[in-house]
């Protein structure tokens, strides 16, 4: 894709409207706009834990995760030009690989965990619950507008790396996983 931006203004968007890839006008509060905007707020937030773990030394998980905001931006092309495929099965096996991996590490989850512990655990954790968001976004465009190729495994299975990345990060950084704790019972 050879394309520049040499104006980043064009006023097209002024009245509430923007452009998709394939020359559509759509409103911006469209269903594949949210969804395109969901997995941009994704990207976004995967780069601040990208940044931290660079400064905590973390190589291993941004090795695994680095490649996932090239493969967001795929999908949010995909999303903007409904008939460009980029994302490939083999992306979500990786994605599944890396789970199966991290999860034999780890072993079983006793009780529900909050998104706490350190600032990178909390991170990761903001990054899964935004790829949930992202996946519903997804969702509800596919119900209109059905979506081809692999895009929505991709962000499924990414979602659940990221809760599994969170534990990772937690383990790494020596940081004990917070336990929820439910509310006590009412006395009566």
């Amino acid at each position: 894709m050879g394309y520049r931006l040499s104006k980043i203004y064009t006023r097209t968007g002024d009245k509430g409207e923007t452009g998709l890839g394939d020359g559509r006008r759509v409103p911006k509060d469209h269903p594949r706009i949210e969804a395109i905007g969901e997995v941009d707020s994704l990207n976004s937030q995967l780069g601040v834990l990208l940044a931290g773990l660079s400064e905590a030394g973390l190589e291993e998980l941004i090795e695994v995760l680095a490649p996932c905001q090239h493969r967001l931006f795929d999908l949010g092309g995909e999303l903007a030009m409904p008939s460009y495929q980029a994302l490939k099965l083999a992306e979500v096996e990786r994605l599944e690989a890396v789970i199966d991996l991290w999860n034999e590490e780890l072993g079983p989850l006793e009780n529900f965990i909050m998104p706490s512990g350190s600032m990178l655990v909390a991170q990761a954790h903001v990054c899964r619950s935004l790829a949930r968001s992202a996946e519903r976004r997804c969702q509800a465009l596919n119900a209109l507008e059905p979506l081809q190729g692999v895009g929505l495994a991709y962000i499924n299975r990414l979602s659940d790396l990221l809760f599994v990345a969170a534990r990772i990060v937690g383990r790494r950084q020596g940081v004990a996983e917070v336990l929820w704790q439910p509310a006590s019972k009412p006395q009566g």
